[in-house]
Formats: structure tokens, C-alpha cells, sequence
């Protein structure tokens, strides 16, 4: 099921129908709709609640050098450079495989939604370049909706891999949300039993959108009815 996201209305709208399990992709909205199957299932971190673990922690003071910056969706060769060598590493057999310059142009650019990039960058060095930007390492193309950062989509230079770079975007966006007073912060799908997208189910607590509604999940046991909204 798809829609468009454009006009006066689109973040309105984009509120809407990400409360309704839906996501974005450029300027449209889209929600897996398959016969006798309800695998893919939205997820939101509840902000406010939640506490990092020992081992976030330590990924947090694993990149204590980066510096996270919020900046407007304008697509640079830079963030391309990245971009292509994440998909190189990680997605070379993947859908997005081929997409060329002009293609993450259009990723970043075709939103007409509050959208964000957050560059992580290595903290400069003191010496003669302390004033010059760091190297860049993680970005982050996120969404700010009227209760939530909905995080569209996230790559890092591969070099870099043992950082747990997905893990910390995720804990940034945390930390991020708090400041801000939002409440959530949407991870997207989540597969039950699926390897690639268990990391979803570790930060906790959550909310996991059931036919019934939202429900909460604090150790991913069974899911709360008690929070539905």
C-alpha cells in the first residue's frame, strides 16, 4: 500500500499514517499489505524510558570522538562518497545497489516533510585544522514528526564497522529525541526471527504496532495490550 506525500498537508499526513505503520521513501509513504502475512511490524523506542545497558554504554564511549550535527537535507559528494561505500560492503546484491549520485540526490532531496541529515564526523585534532570539519564517518536522513524522530534511513563508512555505528546512530537518536521533548523515536520494521533486524528488539522499552494497536514491550516477552493508544 502506497501513497504520495506532497502538498501543504505531507507532514501532517506523514504523522498520520507513521502512526498507522507506515514509511517513508522519498515522497512517498508506503506499508507492506501481503495475503496471510503480518510479519513486518512498526517499532518505536519509548525515549524518556529507556536506559541504556552495559554494552550500549560501552558503544557510546566507543565513539565519545564523534560529533553528531544536525543539518538541512542537502546531499554533498561527501556523504556520497560514504553512502556508495556502505552499499559496496553491505548491500552490493541489494535493490539499492546501482543507484548512482543523482539517485541519493533524490533519496535526500525528494521529501516535503521535515527531514534532516545528521552527520557524524571525527572530532578535529587540536593544531593548525582544529577549525576544520572533522572526517565523516555516519550519516543519519531522519524525519522530525509531531511525536517522534522517524529514522528513514542510516549508512557509515565500512572501515569503520567495529564502532557499532548503527547501534550508536540509534542511541543518538535517543538522546536527541529527550532534548527535544519527543517521545519516540521510530526504528521502522521489525521481523520476528530475523536475523538482520533482531538488533530493533534490544531497545527497550518499546512499542510494537499490532492489529489491535500499539503495545508495549519492556523484555520482549509478550506485548502489553495496556498500552495500546
Amino acid at each position: 500500500m502506497f501513497t504520495h506525500l506532497v502538498g501543504g498537508k505531507a507532514s501532517e499526513l506523514n504523522d498520520l499514517l507513521t502512526h498507522g505503520g507506515f514509511r517513508r521513501s522519498q515522497s512517498i509513504a508506503y506499508r507492506p499489505a501481503c495475503d496471510q502475512c503480518h510479519a513486518c511490524v512498526s517499532v518505536r523506542v519509548i525515549a524518556d524510558e529507556f536506559q541504556p545497558s552495559r554494552n550500549f554504554r560501552k558503544v557510546t564511549a566507543r565513539n565519545a570522538d564523534l560529533i553528531g550535527q544536525s543539518r538541512n537535507a542537502v546531499p554533498t559528494s561527501e556523504q556520497y562518497s560514504v553512502f556508495r561505500a556502505y552499499l559496496d560492503h553491505r548491500h552490493r546484491l541489494g535493490g539499492m545497489a546501482d543507484m548512482t549520485v543523482l539517485d541519493y540526490a533524490m533519496m535526500i532531496e525528494d521529501s516535503h516533510v521535515e527531514t534532516r541529515l545528521i552527520e557524524y564526523r571525527r572530532r578535529p585534532t587540536e593544531g593548525l585544522n582544529a577549525s576544520a570539519p572533522g572526517e565523516l564517518i555516519a550519516v543519519a536522513l531522519t524525519d522530525i514528526l509531531g511525536d517522534g524522530l522517524s529514522m528513514v534511513y542510516s549508512f557509515f563508512e565500512p572501515s569503520e564497522e567495529s564502532r557499532s555505528l548503527g547501534t550508536f546512530m540509534i542511541l543518538d537518536h535517543i538522546a536527541r529525541a529527550r532534548r527535544m521533548g519527543l517521545p519516540y523515536v521510530y526504528l521502522g520494521y521489525w521481523i520476528d526471527g530475523s536475523r538482520k533486524m533482531s538488533y530493533k528488539s534490544r531497545f527497550l522499552p518499546q512499542e510494537r504496532l499490532a492489529p489491535t494497536g500499539w503495545l508495549r514491550v519492556d523484555d520482549n516477552a509478550s506485548p502489553r495490550s495496556e498500552a495500546q493508544d
